[in-house]
């Protein structure tokens, strides 16, 4: 009997050293939040929660807004309970949410809790103070804020308020991503330069820009309608106890959905989203990751 208990303790000893605790093994609950965005939001969410959930590390749910000039009573149900997950993804840009669910989202981020932008959602909310803190940079004109960039040496330029240009893009082309961090654990292995899909580039965001860290730039050419500087496209803010991840990339319009099928741009939300619920990441960068020289994308829409 007691040779039988010492064989079933060390038994445990070995599976608790190989599979790790159960915790470890819990997937990430994902909560995307859209229903209205100047861009195509119903083709890209589900793509974007599909390629989450393909790499086995994430549960993704929806919590749908209701439409434009919807009455108050349909508002009033909105009210998406973001303590149930680890990590609330926003692919929406449209009417203010009330102001309960604003509050919740504050509490919920700065208790902890991750936040993932992505695209046009950074443009939403202008007159929202504790989410402009949030997302650092918006989509915003000159007068908002300060603008940030990265010089040729490397080095954070910032610029005042009322100077340069406010927020736009030139017209979607292939660009070449430009990591500015390789430490981080979202790009760390990552090759120092890649070729994303045609996108909208960003340029000349504007915004409180506190505590930003920022992990990738793609340079905005004159010959393209942008700036000659290198604009941030993925970067992170601290609140609270909570993280902020960024990315600008993955423009959808109509069914035009490459930006979002750019293997690139769905291995920064995956690691970005997993680094903001939990500050690791153990997702790897996978082989058929973008060069830079050539375009990488899945065939899935």
């Amino acid at each position: 009997m007691n040779r039988s208990w010492l064989i079933c303790i060390v038994a445990a000893l070995i599976t608790s050293t190989v599979w790790g605790s159960a915790d470890a093994a819990e997937k990430i609950r994902v909560l995307i939040v859209d229903g209205q965005n100047n861009h195509n939001w119903a083709a890209m969410t589900p793509p974007m929660k599909a390629s989450l959930e393909k790499t086995g590390r994430f549960t993704v749910d929806v919590a749908t807004t209701p439409p434009p000039a919807s009455p108050k009573e349909l508002w009033a149900k909105f009210r998406p309970d973001f303590s149930k997950y680890d990590v609330v993804l926003s692919n929406y840009n449209g009417e203010p949410w009330p102001a309960e669910v604003n509050q919740a989202l504050e509490r919920y981020v700065s208790g902890g809790g991750g936040l993932v932008v992505v695209h046009a959602a950074n443009n939403a909310f202008p007159e929202w103070g504790e989410w402009n803190k949030m997302i650092g940079l918006g989509w915003r004109g000159p007068e908002y804020g300060e603008r940030l960039t990265v010089d040729d040496q490397g080095k954070t330029v910032r610029t005042a308020t009322g100077q340069g240009p406010g927020a736009g893009h030139g017209p979607q082309h292939e660009f070449t991503m430009i990591v500015r961090d390789s430490e981080h654990p979202v790009t760390r292995g990552m090759p120092r330069e890649w070729l994303h899909a045609k996108d909208e580039l960003y340029h000349g965001q504007r915004g409180p820009a506190e505590n930003m860290h920022i992990l990738a730039t793609a340079f905005s050419a004159k010959e393209k309608g942008g700036t000659a500087a290198h604009e941030p496209m993925i970067w992170w803010i601290p609140y609270g106890q909570g993280r902020v991840f960024t990315t600008v990339l993955g423009h959808v319009m109509g069914n035009e959905t490459v930006a979002i099928r750019c293997t690139g741009f769905q291995t920064v939300l995956a690691r970005g989203t997993e680094w903001a619920a939990t500050g690791t990441v153990t997702l790897a960068i996978p082989d058929n990751f973008p060069t830079p020289m050539q375009v990488k994308v899945t065939d899935a829409k």
